[in-house]
């Protein structure tokens, strides 16, 4: 029976804690785009040089992601025809654009992820797809929707200002491109801005190196998920070990001399178990209407207080979903004399802990290296990997784990990095440091967008974001949201978040140009009382900042900020908020917005 020393354990976490935590907090990561400009450049699509575009469009669709790729289709599908999508990677697919490391998937369940699957008549090949996979999806959504016609690649927006007078958004851009657009739609780019640690002396390496996100092919070989044989004689590191490295590490191991991983803080690492999609099953299920169906059973099951009885997807999510639940779900908390129903949260968290340590010692043959690998902290501070490949990458003698006691590499030299005053040579280092999360939204899109009376957004949302449904903004008219804040963010599918999201705003365009109404726009009062609904919660705040070793998620522990991710829609689950968008839609009526 498992019977866990509490306070031996929160003391440990703590510790673990204390040494992980920066002053510099969230300020420890460089923009690639700022100080590392050799490292950006797009290794998948040459650029191709183009005369710049000056001309009119009825809506401008930035970013060709999800978001992008999602409202486009329902805008066509909604008789609106006139899109142009703008994207600053050389196709459509967004983060599924940049990253093309090997070994890439997603952990979603992919009957879930991938979006339009009912639409485009596509049946995945697996329960969890390859970044391949993915991307070939996204182009597929593209040509289906003639997204390829008009749209402008390899194309970043600098200025979004709009025209009180003409009642149009000038949109300009990096290539010279000047036009207009009668509404606008973007996202805010929470998985596109790729950081890298602030280690001293990446500058003098004279060796090979770039970020997962612009893997560089060239060098390792294969693109196509063979190996990668031009790694055979050369030594790599790479720095991370989050869910990139996860997923990375096993392909590398295969391939490389050697490979050095440098570790901060282990990952929770759990069962994947993928598997093909059986053509006959899919043919059984996949009746009109089935992926809504699919998606909501899904959204219920993670979050609603009485789930549904029958569990269509049965994954890790969920399981961590019904500890949450059969512990009482009333919050997190680290008091052994705190009431039952958190003390049993606590049990099952420590209880899915063990399991996962137990699980590290029956993969790992080296003693030194399982108890490094174990991670030492609540298992709701980060978001779980799933991978049945990773572990055994240590079994394999030429993988080495430098563990860097919570402190990361001291230096980068000419020959290779430092830890504890050890240099590790190396030919490549990869980067595996992830993406800018919880930094203000108008430092990750790259512009600042323009409203009313010369207003920036920047300013607009100076303490804060504020919208309605998290997609309108007031004094930003006919612009459009397609993101999780201030809507619905605690909810491990974005795909479901941002697909009502592009139905939403798809429905009102199309609305507006039936009705002939050159304008749209939220009411001040309409925003003020959506706002209403919209909290961090304090005591899931102050768990993550004051219990949860530094990562991401609680912005390297240095409070959620103005900009938290976990700025939700207060409802008791998250289907809740799905309804009341589509009610909202249903109605007709636009309660809130203004159309003259």
């Amino acid at each position: 029976m498992f019977q866990p020393d509490v306070p031996k354990i929160l003391e440990k976490y703590a510790a673990e804690r204390t040494k992980r935590t920066r002053p510099d907090g969230a300020a420890q990561y460089v923009l690639l785009s700022e100080e590392h400009t050799h490292l950006t450049e797009d290794p998948f699509t040459e650029r191709v040089e183009r005369e710049p575009v000056r001309d009119h469009v009825t809506v401008a669709v930035i970013g060709a992601g999800f978001a992008g790729l999602m409202t486009t289709a329902y805008l066509k599908e909604a008789g609106v025809t006139d899109v142009r999508v703008v994207e600053s990677g050389g196709d459509v697919g967004g983060t599924w654009y940049w990253n093309r490391y090997p070994g890439v998937r997603c952990d979603v369940a992919s009957l879930l992820y991938l979006p339009l699957l009912e639409e485009t008549g596509y049946m995945p090949t697996e329960w969890y797809p390859s970044g391949p996979e993915i991307l070939e999806h996204c182009q597929r959504i593209a040509k289906q929707y003639d997204m390829y016609d008009k749209g402008l690649f390899h194309t970043r927006v600098t200025d979004l200002v709009w025209d009180e007078t003409a009642r149009l958004w000038t949109v300009r851009t990096d290539r010279g491109d000047e036009f207009t657009a009668q509404f606008v739609s973007y996202g805010l780019g929470h998985l596109s801005v790729p950081k890298l640690p602030g280690v001293p002396g990446v500058e003098k390496f004279a060796g090979h190196m770039f970020h997962t996100s612009r893997w560089d092919y060239a060098y390792t070989g294969d693109p196509d998920g063979g190996p990668l044989d031009n790694l055979r004689d050369k030594r790599v590191a790479i720095i991370g070990s989050a869910a990139t490295a996860v997923q990375a590490v096993p392909e590398l191991a295969a391939a490389c001399q050697e490979l050095f991983v440098f570790q901060r803080t282990p990952s929770v690492v759990d069962v994947r178990n993928n598997r093909p999609v059986d053509p006959d099953w899919f043919a059984r299920i996949a009746t009109p209407g089935w992926q809504q169906r699919w998606l909501e059973n899904y959204a219920d099951t993670m979050t609603a207080a009485e789930p549904p009885e029958e569990c269509l997807i049965d994954d890790g999510f969920t399981a961590m979903a019904r500890m949450w639940r059969n512990s009482g779900g009333q919050g997190p908390s680290t008091d052994p004399d705190a009431p039952e129903g958190v003390k049993g949260w606590l049990f099952a968290d420590l209880k899915k802990m063990h399991e996962i340590h137990a699980r590290v010692d029956a993969t790992v043959k080296d003693p030194q290296t399982a108890e490094l690998l174990k991670p030492w902290y609540h298992v709701s501070c980060k978001r779980m990997a799933f991978n049945d490949e990773f572990l055994d990458a240590f079994n394999v003698p030429t993988v080495h784990l430098v563990d860097t006691d919570g402190k990361g590499p001291e230096r980068i030299t000419e020959r290779g990095v430092v830890v504890d005053g050890v240099e590790y040579e190396v030919d490549c280092i990869i980067f595996a440091s992830g993406f800018e999360v919880n930094t203000a939204p108008t430092r990750r899109v790259g512009f600042d967008a323009v409203g009313r009376d010369g207003a920036r957004l920047s300013e607009y949302w100076a303490d804060g974001m504020r919208t309605m449904h998290s997609i309108h903004v007031h004094g930003f008219p006919n612009a459009f949201l397609v993101q999780p804040a201030t809507g619905a963010m605690r909810f491990s599918n974005v795909t479901h978040i941002l697909m009502e999201s592009a139905r939403t705003v798809a429905t009102v365009i199309a609305h507006a140009l039936d009705e002939g109404a050159g304008v749209v726009e939220v009411t001040r009062q309409a925003e003020d009382d959506w706002m209403q609904n919209v909290e961090v919660d304090e005591d899931w705040a102050a768990f993550l900042t004051a219990d949860c070793t530094p990562g991401y998620i609680n912005n390297e522990a240095g409070g959620l900020g103005a900009f938290s991710l976990f700025q939700d829609y207060v409802t008791a689950d998250v289907m809740t908020f799905f309804r009341v968008l589509q009610q909202w839609r249903d109605a007709r009526e636009f309660t809130g917005l203004e159309f003259r």
